[in-house]
């Protein structure tokens, strides 16, 4: 299996739906990004997307989530491990750890040592900046509804990446013909008004990172949301440390059903979740009464830490 690194550099502004159309988050998760990759597949034929599918399912090709990248430098979200930092003192240092959500990749050994300094840990920031544009609904007699959307921007330091596993080239010259079209017609929601769209590079994965993730270790992090199989969450739970995550939301294909029709719930551990053993994972149908099947995907990438 081959690792690859991709950057997304927006050109417009993102929406990453978190629980209202009011709020948006920085970064998205790889059952999202699969979930644009299906909709891009499928236009290309029924063909490709089932092709992407057995790619997925088989293990031949894996997605992280995305995480940031501010002035060359890769961030990892944080380890949910428990790490006794040299320095820590009052409460407000404390509170400075427990908010930060990425570490950069240059510090993760310094900071899985505990040697991650407050000060340094106080420049962690969440790349972009928020901001709300109310949009009204119009429709034919009937007054106009207005309505709030939460949208992120990025500077022109400031990006996404993704980590992809393939097993040979042939699999990564197709998702890349995905991920071109996808930049297109762009990630994440309120697509029709012109959101989510980038451009993308295929970026030099470092010689530090590939050891990091390709060498065994006793603790592995989790750079995707993933579920285990049934026959493998025993296993993978024990001495696990781990965040849930519930993942919903609403069906897109226009031929699944006359109404829009909400996704089946699906609890995953979130990226930064620590095992001891590693796991598969799985593409998981969360379809409810519609004309054909719907994947979440939950497949981990894993690092060592």
């Amino acid at each position: 299996m081959h690792y690859h690194i991709y950057e997304f550099k927006f050109s417009t502004g993102v929406h990453f739906g978190i629980s209202s159309l009011e709020d948006t988050g920085a970064t998205f998760g790889s059952d999202t990004l699969f979930s644009a990759l299906c909709i891009e597949a499928l236009k290309m034929g029924e063909e490709k997307l089932n092709l992407l599918i057995q790619y997925v399912k088989n293990g031949r090709l894996l997605f992280s989530d995305a995480f940031p990248l501010i002035d060359g430098e890769y961030y990892l979200p944080k380890p949910i491990r428990k790490i006794e930092y040299n320095d820590i003192g009052d409460s407000d240092s404390k509170k400075v750890f427990k908010n930060m959500k990425y570490i950069p990749f240059s510090s993760l050994d310094k900071y899985l040592q505990g040697q991650f300094t407050v000060s340094e840990a106080e420049k962690v920031k969440i790349p972009g900046y928020k901001l709300v544009k109310v949009s009204a609904a119009i429709k034919e007699n009937e007054d106009a509804e207005p309505f709030r959307v939460g949208t992120y921007y990025f500077a022109d330091n400031e990006s996404l990446y993704i980590i992809i596993k393939t097993e040979n080239d042939e699999i990564k010259g197709f998702i890349e013909e995905l991920i071109d079209g996808l930049s297109l017609t762009g990630i994440g929601g309120k697509r029709n008004t012109g959101l989510g769209k980038f451009e993308f590079h295929n970026r030099k994965i470092s010689d530090f990172m590939l050891t990091k993730l390709e060498n065994d270790a006793e603790v592995y992090m989790s750079l995707s949301g993933a579920l285990p199989r049934e026959t493998e969450l025993e296993e993978a739970m024990e001495n696990a440390e781990y965040m849930l995550l519930k993942r919903s939301g609403f069906v897109s294909s226009s031929s699944y059903c006359d109404s829009f029709m909400r996704k089946k719930d699906l609890y995953i551990f979130a990226s930064g979740s620590c095992f001891r053993r590693k796991f598969e994972g799985d593409v998981y149908d969360v379809s409810s009464n519609g004309t054909h099947s719907v994947y979440r995907y939950a497949k981990p990438i894993f690092i060592g830490v």
